[in-house]
């Protein structure tokens, strides 16, 4: 098999003690791999990627585990000294390219300017252009002079792709980046993220809280809930027979255009706050298969054929505890 290029094992993020926003988060990526890290909001989905790349915030820290990026363990080092050190390869795209970008400078500038801090060799002026048309941005010459407010929001985000792929990166961190496009811009960017990840073989960890995003560009899927992960899998068996009832529960409470039902269903509840996960499954409060074992000590991972892991007591393929 071929050697992961981003390794998460263990990982724990903390803001103090006992209150840990990741718990024992892990997973590998492969080269050419796309895996799509799905969750509700405040699930841990971004601390973790944030903490994958030495950016997390002040008060906030990993507390547990390793993160190794082509075999090297970057959990202790800051972002100048992954550079430094010969293992930066790891780049991040946001959400909104309007935050990111800066609003005074010309894209030029500041697809160059990543161009001399990652890639020294490079000339900058013609690696930006190359960039640029790695990302399928017509007319490089002339965008490259432009301003971000020039740039419609899919360019802005191409623009913030070229960036990120100024580093030559080995593995990708997409932190929800079509969230605020149209959903014909959404595909276009999407394309765009399976065509460089084939073409550059590089590994891409896709954040989104979209279960149909995650169907269309995933390899595999690792469901998170509560600072933990339920379930991975590959995309195919896991959306066609999930086995934790919580990632069940996520995929039912999409809209089905076959039912006359104009209400959709819902998962009851509320996902627990970091705090106030004490013992056993924190989903147990919520699902309808739950039993006293559900409630106490450690919560067992259990595998199925095609080796979809799901974290509970009674995968939907075991018989519900009466």
């Amino acid at each position: 098999m071929t050697a992961p290029v981003l390794s998460v094992s263990d990982l724990v993020v903390s803001a103090g003690p006992k209150f840990d926003i990741v718990r024992g988060v892990s997973f590998d990526i492969a080269p050419g791999e796309i895996l799509g890290l799905v969750g509700e909001s405040g699930c841990g989905k971004s601390m973790t990627s944030l903490a994958a790349m030495g950016l997390l915030p002040s008060g906030i820290r990993v507390s547990g585990g390793s993160i190794q990026l082509n075999g090297t363990d970057i959990i202790r080092l800051a972002p100048h000294q992954r550079v430094q050190r010969g293992c930066g390869r790891m780049a991040m795209v946001f959400q909104e390219p309007m935050t990111s970008l800066n609003p005074v400078l010309r894209i030029g500038e500041q697809i160059q300017e990543a161009v001399r801090v990652h890639d020294r060799a490079a000339s900058p002026p013609a690696r930006a252009r190359e960039l640029l048309d790695m990302v399928r941005i017509p007319d490089a010459t002339h965008q490259l002079r432009a301003y971000p407010h020039e740039l419609s929001g899919g360019m802005r985000q191409r623009v913030m792709i070229a960036i990120a792929l100024a580093c030559r990166p080995a593995v990708l961190i997409a932190d929800e980046p079509t969230t605020a496009l149209d959903v014909t811009v959404q595909r276009q960017v999407l394309g765009l993220i399976r065509e460089l990840c084939d073409s550059l073989d590089m590994g891409v960890l896709f954040i989104t809280h979209d279960l149909g995003v995650v169907a269309q560009l995933a390899d595999r899927v690792a469901v998170m809930y509560a600072g933990g992960l339920v379930e991975t899998g590959d995309v195919v068996p896991l959306f066609a027979a999930p086995r934790h009832p919580y990632t069940a529960g996520l995929m039912a409470c999409l809209p089905d255009p076959n039912s006359d039902d104009p209400m959709l269903a819902t998962i009851p509840g509320s996902a627990p706050r970091p705090n106030e996960i004490k013992q056993g499954c924190p989903f147990a409060p919520r699902c309808s298969r739950v039993d006293d074992i559900c409630r106490r000590g450690a919560v067992p991972i259990t595998f199925n054929d095609s080796g979809q892991a799901a974290r509970c007591h009674f995968p939907l393929t075991c018989e519900a505890p009466e």
